[in-house]
């Protein structure tokens, strides 16, 4: 009977099941009331649920009861979860709105004037390894952005020059701290580099002008580098160069990292092989220290400190024009930078970040008889902080205090001059997203100096629109004021702010493997300094410069369509005449050139475990005052520049790497501009002597050697 008895009660309990199932249902729309599509809609912690239909609506049954959570998800929309209550009876929810999320890889960036270098961002121009793996940068940061758009290529000094301005209008920090004379002292021609590694960066913010109220100081540009986190692994990196050497080790651990270096250079036994143009009695030589350490800070905090020290020098024979005489000119220099910064995430949305460095600079000059010891010292406080009030609209706010002392001493004479900084500024900025496709960013920073006896405040706007099939359009505009050198305040502490004004419209097409940037920007100089005399002994230091900056920059890049090969080509158009320094009109100055050009391409040939690169940079010349020709200024130009730079990359290990750099491959004699006798000879003449290069070619050999656990780990694994 008991089997009679089971087919009997089946029935009965299949009824009793489908009795107890609950319909659900209900209708899912976005922000602008239309249906939504593909919405996943189910029940948390159990696997009932349906997704919507072209009309946005949904229905399922579950057999679930009692207190339940509802789920709405989908990419791109925030998930949104509602209570419910499960009778048995149908239950229809009611309409859900479901809000887009707006995050970095969704929405539209700001890149008007502003450029990356960064394996983490989007629109990316330029990642870490492409700095040091640019033939003509041969490893210097700087080298490879002169290869960006509004940049101009001056051989023979090697700083940074962005659209009509001088390298000092470009201001650089190190995660977010101003770096006192960020470029090594030099002498002469010879061309100078950025201090630092770039091994020791995960990432760079490069702009060209509009750039944000975080940073001043600078008229033109802001240079940010942002150095590493935690290191992943521990190791150690041989380098054999022919110019020196150096080593450096890492410790790490999950929580905390180190980092040690030490470097020599000597380009004595390099000189002696490849014939100089100039003739150096002692040639360029030095040596650095450094050292980074990372830490964690409870779960969302991270400490970083870094410290630098360095010294070189070098002396060299200056011939006099007009004259068989020569000059010895000497150079010793000694540089030490240190900072300590700590960020962590807060309660509520909160982001906050202070730091604290310092830098110190020595030089000790000599020309003929004259002694000349020049220090600066560069003390900079900062805070701030970024609250999050949604993810749409999120806000900075900080402040920062420096402290500049300065001071120049005539050695045999006993006699010196100084002065002594205080400069503090406060500044907000606010994004806010109005859609995925629209964000607008406003900011505001105000400073005073204490000497200059000046308060100013610096409006900043901008905006980007995202257009169809991934393009977009930026706009950026502001104001920016920067106090005089340090070496014209010293003359004349009652000098103010200079101050420009930019404009700048940006388009950027951004795809898998293409990207193309074109950018239009006017710019506007006031309060430049003028004076009278020579800029070897200016006097009568004055306020009353102005001038502009405007022109085209155009770039592409293009990893995609030729396999194992990846170039970009920039050109940049400048038209720029200012009244500055000892000028009385307005002129071209001679760091500006009107039309520049850069290609790069890398090929990487798989089976022979390399990549060949080159470069080729171009100019249309250097303006410069030809007294022979009539009494007007900038009356005449060099030839054009010229620089094809070639390299090869071997790894013939996964641990060993072999980078051989030539500059100036062709040879081509690129002259910078010319030095005029102050006196005209017998016959009228004012005999010249050229600003050329240190040499024809400069060739590099680097051997890289990396010391791990598992031997696969190489100098690349730190970018």
């Amino acid at each position: 009977m008991k089997p009679i008895l089971v087919l009997f009660l089946l029935p009965l309990l299949f009824s009793v099941e489908a009795f107890s199932q609950t319909k659900v249902s209900g209708r899912v729309l976005d922000e602008k009331n239309q249906p939504l599509p593909g919405v996943n809609v189910f029940l948390k912690n159990t696997f009932d649920g349906g997704s919507t239909d072209k009309e946005g609506n949904f229905s399922f049954e579950t057999g679930e009861s009692g207190p339940q959570v509802i789920a709405f998800s989908m990419m791109g929309f925030k998930t949104q979860e509602m209570a419910i209550n499960l009778s048995g009876a149908s239950l229809e929810i009611p309409v859900i709105t479901l809000k887009e999320e707006y995050n970095e890889l969704n929405t539209v960036t700001i890149s008007a004037g502003a450029m990356e270098a960064s394996d983490e961002k989007k629109s990316v121009i330029l990642r870490p390894l492409d700095i040091v793996t640019t033939p003509s940068a041969v490893g210097d940061i700087v080298g490879a952005f002169q290869t960006l758009p509004g940049t101009s290529t001056v051989g023979n000094d090697g700083r940074l020059f962005v659209r009509g301005g001088d390298a000092s209008e470009v201001g650089i920090y190190i995660d977010g701290m101003r770096v006192g004379n960020a470029y090594g002292t030099t002498a002469g021609n010879v061309p100078t580099r950025t201090r630092f590694n770039p091994n020791l960066f995960k990432g760079t913010f490069f702009s060209t002008g509009g750039y944000s109220a975080e940073f001043g100081q600078a008229l033109s540009s802001a240079l940010a580098l942002n150095t590493k986190d935690l290191a992943k692994r521990s190791q150690g990196d041989l380098s054999i160069m022919s110019i020196g050497g150096g080593y450096s080790h890492t410790l790490a651990n999950e929580k905390r990292s180190l980092t040690a270096s030490a470097n020599y250079f000597n380009l004595a036994p390099y000189q002696d092989l490849i014939k100089q143009e100039i003739d150096f009695e002692h040639a360029p030589n030095g040596w650095d220290l450094e050292l980074a350490a990372q830490m964690k800070t409870g779960e969302n905090g991270l400490m970083k400190v870094m410290a630098r020290t360095e010294s070189g020098g070098m002396k060299l024979w200056s011939p006099l024009p007009g004259t068989e005489k020569r000059v010895l000119v000497s150079l010793k220099n000694d540089y030490s930078y240190a900072q300590a910064n700590w960020r962590t995430s807060l309660k509520k949305s909160w982001t906050l970040f202070t730091g604290v460095s310092i830098s110190k600079n020595l030089d000790e000059l000599g020309y003929d008889s004259l002694q000349i010891e020049r220090k600066s010292d560069l003390i900079h406080f900062k805070i701030s902080a970024i609250k999050d009030f949604s993810d749409r609209f999120s806000a900075k706010f900080g402040g920062e205090h420096f402290i500049h002392l300065y001071s120049e001493e005539l050695i045999r004479q006993a006699w010196i001059r100084d002065f002594k900084d205080k400069e503090s500024y406060l500044f907000s900025e606010w994004d806010y997203y109005f859609s995925k496709a629209f964000v607008i960013r406003g900011g505001i920073r105000a400073g005073s100096s204490q000497i200059a006896e000046q308060l100013w405040v610096d409006p900043r706007v901008s905006l980007a629109y995202q257009l169809p099939k991934q393009g977009q359009l930026s706009l950026a505009a502001g104001r920016f004021h920067q106090l005089p050198l340090d070496n014209f305040r010293v003359l004349n502490t009652d000098l103010k702010n200079s101050e420009s004004q930019h404009l700048i419209l940006n388009y950027l097409l951004s795809t898998d493997g293409i990207t193309f940037r074109a950018e239009a920007f006017y710019k506007s100089y006031a309060q430049l300094v003028t004076f009278e005399g020579s800029l070897e002994n200016p006097m009568a230091l004055k306020n009353e410069g102005e001038g502009f900056a405007k022109g085209l920059d155009f770039f592409f890049r293009d990893r995609q369509t030729l396999k194992n090969t990846d170039y970009w080509v920039t050109y940049s158009f400048v038209d720029s005449k200012r009244q500055f320094n000892q000028y009385q009109t307005k002129v071209q100055p001679s760091f500006a050139p009107k039309h520049n050009l850069s290609v790069v391409v890398k090929r990487f040939i798989v089976p022979l475990k390399s990549q060949l690169g080159a470069s080729f940079a171009y100019n249309n010349g250097y303006p410069f005052t030809d007294p022979n020709l009539d009494s007007s200024e900038m009356n005449s130009k060099t030839k054009s520049f010229q620089n094809l730079s070639l390299s090869w990359s071997y790894l013939p290990k996964p641990n060993l790497i072999i980078h051989l750099v030539c500059t100036n491959v062709l040879g081509r004699d690129n002259v910078f501009g010319y030095t005029f006798s102050p006196k005209a000879n017998t016959e009228g003449i004012f005999e010249s002597i050229p600003q050329g290069q240190v040499a024809p070619r400069f060739l590099f050999l680097g051997i890289f050697f990396t010391l791990s656990k598992d031997k696969n780990a190489n100098q690349l694994n730190n970018l």
